[in-house]
């Protein structure tokens, strides 16, 4: 059972990141504006560094 929930952990944390990316890309393909650079920078951005690029689009590059 251990060495079932330690293979599981870096799954569920892969699973989670990538949920979070398609999240933060389809916020930015919906958004009619952002802030501080083009949608094409953010999504180079967020596809760079995961999660930090999304955490920064949320943060600074989304409007409202």
């Amino acid at each position: 059972m251990a060495q079932m929930n330690a293979a599981f952990a870096p799954i569920l944390v892969l699973l989670v990141a990538i949920a979070f990316e398609a999240f933060c890309l389809v916020d930015l393909a919906r958004a009619e504006e952002v802030r501080y650079l083009p949608k094409w920078g953010w999504v180079i951005v967020s596809l760079i560094s995961i999660p930090l690029g999304g955490i920064g689009y949320l943060v600074f590059g989304r409007v409202g």
